[in-house]
Formats: C-alpha cells, structure tokens, sequence
C-alpha cells in the first residue's frame, strides 16, 4: 500500500483546542484539546474518510496538482 499526505489546518478556539479541516476532504473535521492531539486526531479522522471512501467504490481525492499560496489583502 502507498502512502496519501493531505494539508491540515488546525484553527485556535477560543474556548481552548484547536479544529481541525483538512481542505482536500469535504467535511473531514475533527478537534483536539492539544495541537499534539488534534494531529493524531486528524490522521485518524482520514483514514477513517479515506476507508469510507473505500467501501463506497469512491475516487480518493489526492493533492496532487495542487499548489498553496497565501494572499494578503489589506482592509
């Protein structure tokens, strides 16, 4: 079996932990009280995505192609 890697992004809330989305996985979130944690959650959360995917003869989406840059804009 190869291996898959997907971007997370872990968001700070303000009641304390961090949720978790990964963008190439549609509703793929989790959370975790800790970045430490919220890390493994991720990696549980798509792997139990990806088997989903699986079971269901779906396309497992991949990011390849796909390139990160970070815009700022002044308000």
């Amino acid at each position: 079996m190869g291996h898959l890697s997907y971007r997370i992004l872990l968001r700070k809330e303000p009641e304390g932990g961090y949720t978790v989305t990964v963008p190439s996985l549609p509703g793929c979130v989790t959370y975790g009280s800790s970045i430490d944690e919220s890390i493994k959650m991720a990696k549980e959360a798509i792997e139990l995505y990806i088997e989903s995917l699986k079971t269901h003869n779906e396309e497992i989406p991949t990011e390849e192609n796909i390139f990160e840059y970070t815009l700022t804009v002044y308000e």
